[in-house]
């Protein structure tokens, strides 16, 4: 397996994948290849740093951008004997930014196997798209990444965590508006017209906008102020407050009966504070409690150990495992010393 990051925590996957049992053979920026064992645990869902894996990958060398679209196009050629394809499927070139020039050479590399493709098999080339299919899990296609200049590893099947680069808003008042788009994609589901969300720790409003604008009803919880597109925004409701002290208002009923406690669809937290403040004050009661049904959390850890992080929120006594289903937990594309962790809450 060939697991790809971020570039600048290759040192935090290798340790990820070393604890999960799979031993890293090789590393280069942003990647880092597992011995032949690791096939047999192709999942995503249990690791946080990778954003894609290749499976089975093929290793090809070549000087020139003719010599590696010619290896590429025979390797696809010769593994798709006895295959159909009738439907769009991902033909997908990545590298490593960060490597002046490099991504010049891949475009070329890409144009020349396409010419190939066309030659020889004109509709199927017709049917590529250059982007990752949307969501996580497993998917059929050609993955192709560029280790350097002349080295190459190409796969038929890939593993996608769900992360990848968003595009920005101009009315979105941060950055972090990026992360919680991108999370959407990871959890597999949005929010929808007149469901009603909580933000903690609002401002300067990223994460609430991006729910007002499918049309969600928001409460912003900070008593910093909001910017953007989210302020005077006719769905969300500013209140100034403590985003540890907020608590869902009981819902009414009728005379006589016990009180209710209003129920958020989702519950959204991306508070810098310190992650084991912000798992014991509020995680642990909001989804305890059952506050919420689906939810996006940040945790920060900066300065904290992060695999150990990861250790204990993966814990079975962790308030994630005792309360959440569908649990994901991922270094996002548009995070940074931060944890982005998605699921619903067992009902």
């Amino acid at each position: 397996m060939l697991y790809l990051c971020q570039h600048g925590y290759e040192a935090l996957l290798e340790r990820e994948l070393t604890e999960a049992g799979r031993p890293v053979a090789e590393k280069g920026p942003g990647w880092a290849l597992t011995g032949e064992a690791d096939a047999a645990t192709a999942g995503l869902d249990d690791l946080a740093f990778p954003h894609l894996a290749l499976v089975a990958p093929r290793e090809f060398k070549g000087e020139s951008v003719n010599a590696l679209a010619q290896q590429l196009a025979d390797f696809f050629f010769e593994s798709m004997r006895g295959e159909r394809i009738d439907a769009e499927w991902p033909c997908v070139f990545s590298t490593v930014p960060e490597v002046v020039g490099l991504g010049r050479r891949a475009t070329g590399v890409e144009k020349a196997l396409d010419e190939l493709l066309r030659k020889k098999l004109s509709r199927v080339a017709k049917l590529a798209r250059p982007e990752l299919p949307r969501g996580a899990g497993p998917a059929r296609g050609l993955f192709v990444f560029f280790a350097d200049f002349g080295r190459v590893f190409a796969a038929r099947e890939a593993v996608l965590g769900g992360q990848r680069r968003m595009a920005d808003d101009t009315q979105a008042p941060s950055r972090s508006y990026l992360k919680v788009e991108e999370a959407y994609i990871v959890l597999g589901r949005e929010p929808q017209p007149d469901e009603t969300v909580v933000d903690l720790g609002a401002a300067p409003g990223g994460w609430s906008y991006s729910a007002a604008k499918r049309g969600a009803k928001v409460i912003a919880i900070d008593n910093g102020p909001l910017k953007g597109g989210a302020f005077g925004h006719p769905l969300i409701e500013h209140r100034l407050e403590d985003a540890f002290k907020f608590q869902p208002p009981f819902a009414v009923v009728a005379e006589g009966e016990p009180d209710e406690t209003e129920v958020f669809d989702w519950l959204f937290c991306d508070l810098v504070e310190e992650p084991h403040h912000v798992l014991q004050n509020i995680v642990t009661p909001w989804l305890a409690n059952g506050w919420c049904r689906h939810f996006v959390i940040n945790l920060k850890f900066g300065h904290v150990d992060s695999l150990a992080l990861l250790r204990e929120v993966r814990a079975p006594g962790s308030p994630f495992a005792e309360h959440a289903v569908n649990l994901r937990i991922r270094h996002l594309y548009h995070d940074r010393e931060e944890f982005t962790l998605v699921g619903h809450t067992r009902p």
